[in-house]
């Protein structure tokens, strides 16, 4: 079940922080509690990926992205990610989640987040792959830009990205079922 309460928490919580800029990280702090754990008794998977959406959701509402799709009913969907689980988080360990707007290109923005035990060890990162998009298709993320009236020049995109969205190019769709 989706964390409605902590999603409410976040947004309570973080209702008067100051905007952020493209590029700007916000930091948002969790607790890994027993309904998180997975049979090995440590931060499940799946719920890692629903954490970092809180992460991303107050993000996008700080650059005012939350506010632009809302009075021009766009939608903002996951058309992709990359992501990386490298250390244990275990029951009731404090972390932090980092997120970010890394580029973009014509089509898709990429954010980055990564999940910061207190030790300071990486115990995650993932880079999202997400689209704007509109009843007819995907809205260009420079119109995104432009109606939020910001000036952001279109940062290039880091190599390690670049290879992704290129072996996602050669990604056969739909795969194969037999």
């Amino acid at each position: 079940m989706y964390p409605v309460v902590r999603m409410a928490k976040e947004f309570w919580v973080n209702r008067n922080a100051s905007p952020i800029k493209f590029g700007e990280f916000h930091v948002s702090h969790h607790v890994c509690w027993p309904w998180d754990l997975d049979m090995w008794l440590e931060l499940n998977n799946g719920r890692t990926l629903t954490i970092y959406d809180l992460g991303r959701l107050i993000m996008a509402k700080r650059i005012g992205i939350l506010s632009l799709l809302k009075e021009k009913r766009w939608n903002m969907p996951m058309a992709g990610a990359s992501v990386r689980y490298r250390r244990r988080i275990a029951v009731f360990e404090r972390f932090d989640i980092l997120s970010k707007v890394l580029c973009w290109d014509d089509r898709f923005m990429y954010i980055e987040q990564s999940m910061w035990k207190k030790n300071g060890e990486c115990a995650g990162h993932i880079v999202y792959r997400t689209a704007f998009v509109d009843r007819t298709g995907i809205i260009n993320p420079d119109t995104v830009i432009k109606s939020l009236g910001e000036k952001a020049e279109r940062p290039s995109i880091p190599n390690w990205i670049a290879k992704w969205i290129e072996a996602e190019n050669n990604r056969p769709w739909p795969p194969d079922k037999e």
